[in-house]
């Protein structure tokens, strides 16, 4: 199975309350630089974060869950998301806490950024 594949099927998971957001983060793939596989990732924090939103506002809610739709759909047919998705979770991409490798140099990189240098 592709990690596009795998991401796709997590973020439907969610979406089908099968598997909870940190179940599903927990489960991406590891040290990857898919700009697609990462948006995913922060979508689905954002979905996880607007919980009380989601909660008041139903509208919000179905076009919140369109949009994860859209996500996974695309990734199973392992396409790239489209610029203006991805475009909307770059500012995020440097602070990312995506899964990573156990190694030394990535446990010095964590290491730095929780120190912020």
């Amino acid at each position: 199975m592709s990690d596009r594949h795998l991401v796709s099927r997590l973020v439907t998971l969610v979406l089908t309350s099968q598997m909870s957001v940190r179940q599903a983060l927990q489960n991406f793939p590891k040290d990857t630089n898919d700009k697609s596989i990462i948006t995913a990732y922060h979508a689905l924090i954002h979905f996880e974060a607007d919980e009380d939103i989601r909660k008041r506002d139903l509208l919000y809610k179905e076009e919140q869950d369109e949009y994860l739709a859209l996500i996974a759909d695309t990734l199973s047919k392992n396409r790239s998301l489209p610029k203006n998705i991805v475009g909307n979770y770059q500012e995020y991409y440097s602070n990312s806490a995506l899964p990573r490798e156990k190694t030394l140099k990535n446990l010095i990189k964590s290491l730095c950024r929780f120190l912020n240098i």
